[in-house]
């Protein structure tokens, strides 16, 4: 079992739910990241999504737009990312650690390189998971493959708009976790309706057999807990991005740490105090 199983497996056994931050590499500084890394699994957050700064993120609104192209500016690329990484690996071998982002840096890295290099790179880094936003099921074949042989898990979108074949699809190549998208739209957006993604979960219940994430549109404590209620892990990331702006080193760390310390407060209300303190340990044996 990896990181993302043994957390997830842990997690039922409490009757929890993941709550996964997601970070801009490099944002708001190109040296935080490791730190605000640790600060949030300390806080509680139990997987770390860690974007990967690209000139055209598609899927992303404005604030995590301008989170990569700060991070840009810094000189953070995929290079910068997996060195973060492996800084953060150096005190916590536990916490799941999944890269989103798009194809183009990743081809390029290989490009340079030589085929597979980033998934070879990225094991030994220490990263879990690998979420690209531009790779759908049935073109991700070869790359899908890298991933595995490395022990990574390939993580697909699916969305309110997705069909039925698109959801099985999915079903059949994903690992680690599906991620919802709770809205037709980009990230940060407001418009979250809840009826629909208690809908969208079910069709894709019907299919996917490992947990399934809901992120875009989650902007209070509240919301998180109540998506909670029906999804296995609530993604945070643009209300997290739009806090850290503006905000040096400290600042930056203690409004992360209070934002996932008060959302790990709304998922865990229900659950015995003796469950919330138990964190799983990983071993590749």
């Amino acid at each position: 079992m990896n990181r993302l199983d043994i957390t997830f497996l842990h997690l039922q056994q409490q009757g929890r739910k993941a709550l996964i931050p997601y970070l801009t590499a490099g944002y708001p500084d190109a040296c935080i990241t490791p730190a605000l890394m640790h600060v949030m699994v300390e806080a509680g957050a139990d997987v770390i999504e860690l974007g990967v700064p690209f000139s055209d993120p598609s899927a992303d609104g404005p604030t995590i737009q301008a989170a990569s192209e700060n991070a840009l500016r810094q000189g953070i690329g995929l290079p910068q990312v997996l060195d973060q990484v492996r800084r953060f690996r150096e005190s916590d071998t536990d916490t799941p650690v999944v890269l989103m982002g798009y194809a183009n840096p990743i081809e390029r890295y290989d490009l340079l390189r030589q085929p597979g290099a980033f998934a070879a790179d990225a094991a030994a880094a220490g990263v879990d998971g690998v979420l690209v936003v531009d790779y759908p099921p049935e073109v991700s074949g070869d790359f899908a493959a890298q991933l595995r042989c490395h022990g990574i898990d390939l993580i697909f979108l699916l969305a309110p708009t997705s069909t039925e074949r698109r959801i099985r699809q999915v079903a059949e190549r994903a690992g680690g976790y599906v991620y919802c998208v709770s809205v037709k739209g980009v990230t940060g957006t407001t418009a979250l309706d809840i009826a629909q993604v208690r809908d969208t979960l079910a069709r894709i219940r019907q299919h996917v057999r490992i947990p399934v994430g809901v992120g875009f549109g989650i902007r209070d404590a509240g919301t998180a807990r109540e998506i909670a209620q029906v999804a296995d892990a609530i993604v945070i990331g643009s209300w997290l991005i739009e806090s850290l702006a503006g905000k040096p080193g400290a600042e930056a760390l203690g409004a992360a740490s209070d934002l996932i310390r008060d959302v790990r407060r709304q998922l865990d209300r229900d659950v015995p105090e003796q469950d919330q303190a138990f964190k799983p340990e990983y071993s590749k044996s």
